[in-house]
């Protein structure tokens, strides 16, 4: 059964829409900058949404957190894409995917106002439901930051299994002193725009968005043909030194997908800028037989989103695809890594058709997932 993609939504600080978003990066913009304020202990480099900017929009929803109204105001946009959706048919699922959910309202400063049970990931699945007046129970999906290519394969999985005609995938997830910090334990920032898979790439920058895919059975202009994901388990933070797990990803969502090495035209690659994971990259990639397949990060641009990653990167794939554009890496001057890897330093127009989105994780996780332009 053919699943393709009906609707897209990025939110992030270069834009509310995903043409706003995709225009802004093929323009080298960054929406990463200095983040020196309250309520930050230490100055970082990150990407935040402009709070101001989103409260202006949703005038109507100031009895929900920041978090529920950038997850109202992306869906709300998708769905406005195609009317003949309808989301509050059972025939329609929302997949939620998200690492931390409502992390700011752990402050007691954030808390005034709002139920305790909002910091639940559950209790965000029920909101989401309840405003869209969606009849089917929230699915959430929380495995560090494959989990939004992990919500997009399960979305086609639930429609190719005949149990819905659409689904609503939705990543989010929001800055907070409580991740931040983390990070900054790791000592794993970077001192200024990160800089993926180059020499002198010294760390990584953690952002916050939200993006929607919508997938409907049937035929469109872009489809997603198959994914997968494995877990090698090889540390609780640190990649596989040899990119063994992303490999078998790689190499199950070929097979599953009828699609040979030589057809892939593009990898959207994880490309966090930390030293360890660019190079597990490096290894997952050339031993997959792509080492000479265009291939670029978006995290100098939106940074680290987390649970939103794999949507919100899904998005620019796809966008990349409708506008045969190949997206440069914004801070990459000079390979950095040991195994031969194609990354695209400079934007340019090429002709795509067939591109793989990768994604790892915390704990070992991997996961991709293969989109075609038809036509």
């Amino acid at each position: 059964m053919s699943v393709f993609v009906a609707a897209k939504n990025i939110i992030s600080p270069l834009g509310f829409t995903s043409k706003a978003n995709f225009d802004a990066i093929c323009q080298g913009k960054s929406g990463v900058r200095l983040v020196d304020e309250k309520p930050y202990v230490e100055p970082f480099f990150g990407a935040e949404i402009d709070r101001a900017a989103i409260a202006k929009k949703n005038t109507d929803l100031g009895h929900y957190t920041f978090l529920e109204q950038l997850l109202i105001l992306s869906v709300k946009d998708a769905l406005s894409q195609d009317t003949s959706i309808d989301i509050t048919s059972k025939q329609t699922a929302i997949v939620l995917s998200t690492t931390k959910g409502n992390v700011d309202i752990l402050d007691t400063e954030n808390i005034k106002g709002f139920a305790s049970e909002k910091k639940y990931l559950w209790n965000t699945g029920a909101m989401l439901a309840s405003y869209f007046k969606n009849p089917n129970q929230t699915y959430i999906i929380s495995n560090a930051c494959v989990s939004g290519i992990l919500a997009l394969n399960l979305a086609k999985r639930l429609i190719n299994a005949g149990q819905y005609e659409q689904v609503v995938v939705v990543g989010v997830d929001i800055l907070s002193p409580f991740i931040v910090s983390g990070f900054q334990s790791f000592k794993a920032i970077s001192p200024g725009i990160c800089k993926p898979y180059d020499k002198n790439r010294d760390g990584i920058n953690l952002g916050e968005a939200c993006a929607t895919i919508i997938l409907k059975k049937g035929e469109g202009d872009l489809a997603i043909l198959g994914g997968s994901s494995t877990n090698d388990a090889n540390h609780i933070s640190g990649p596989s030194r040899t990119g063994e797990g992303l490999l078998l990803s790689i190499q199950k969502t070929l097979k599953s997908s009828g699609v040979s090495v030589s057809e892939i035209d593009y990898v959207s690659g994880h490309g966090t800028a930390t030293p360890y994971n660019d190079e597990m990259e490096s290894f997952a990639v050339s031993r997959a037989g792509l080492s000479s397949v265009p291939m670029n990060s978006l995290k100098s641009y939106f940074g680290h989103t987390l649970g939103a990653a794999g949507v919100l990167e899904s998005v620019i794939t796809l966008h990349s695809m409708q506008e045969n554009t190949l997206v440069g890496t914004l801070g990459h001057k000079e390979n950095g890594v040991s195994q031969p890897i194609n990354i695209i330093s400079k934007t340019e127009s090429r002709e795509l058709k067939t591109c793989i989105k990768l994604g790892a994780g915390f704990g070992g996780s991997n996961g991709s997932i293969l989109f075609r332009k038809n036509g």
